[in-house]
């Protein structure tokens, strides 16, 4: 599949704002952003980059690779692991761990389950899942395609999309609207600042939000 990258100016922009900010950026674009389920493995690490994805199918008679595709991602880049969901088994250990932070990757999401914890841990690596779980995912998934369309969270990502993953989890922009996003995510930032410093100048909440268009921030563009 071939795709543009997204310009790396364009991506570092994102690491200005949460993903609650940029969730209520996408929503006054009728876009759902937020990834169900997915939540981060340690608290307290920033995690933003450009999608490169890998979608997971169950082995069959012939049992493919798990975890091969490491070295065609470029650092700054994110992994994108769909294994649809499956708790039962993981594709993501301490061996990918070391080499993605090794290579500069930014981190990694799963639609399923990480393991070995402590080493994930000792490398403050960016990793969002569903949760941990140590049965190897060798002989029970294999890697189907790279660069392709994805889900992760009842979401759409597509090779080049930009996520951004912290403590609240994952929130994923289409590339082809990243910059009115960050416009709208830089507009929304701004007046939420403000209705906090109003509120600590004496102003009631009702006060500030009414001044500042709280109600409509994120209220979807007609």
């Amino acid at each position: 599949m071939e795709f543009k990258r997204p310009d790396p100016e364009t991506v570092r922009r994102f690491a200005f704002f949460s993903t609650s900010t940029i969730s209520d950026a996408l929503d006054k674009f009728g876009i759902g952003g937020g990834c169900k389920g997915i939540t981060p493995a340690i608290p307290k690490v920033k995690m933003v980059g450009t999608a490169y994805t890998v979608r997971y199918i169950p082995v069959g008679a012939a049992k493919g690779t798990v975890g091969d595709y490491i070295d065609d991602v470029l650092p700054g880049d994110v992994v994108v692991l769909d294994n649809n969901s499956r708790t039962d088994c993981t594709v993501w250990g301490d061996i990918l761990t070391v080499t993605a932070k090794m290579k500069g990757i930014s981190g990694t999401v799963i639609d399923g389950v990480c393991r070995d914890l402590p080493t994930i841990l000792k490398e403050r690596y960016p990793i969002f899942s569903r949760g941990r779980f140590m049965m190897t995912g060798k002989d029970r998934v294999m890697v189907e395609a790279t660069q392709v369309v994805v889900s992760i969270g009842m979401v759409q990502v597509k090779p080049g999309d930009i996520l951004v993953g912290d403590d609240s989890g994952v929130v994923v922009v289409p590339q082809e609207m990243a910059e009115k996003v960050l416009e709208a995510a830089r507009t929304i930032d701004e007046a939420e600042k403000c209705i906090v410093q109003a509120v600590r100048e004496g102003f009631s909440l009702t006060e500030a939000r009414t001044k500042f268009g709280y109600h409509t921030l994120q209220r979807k563009q007609e």
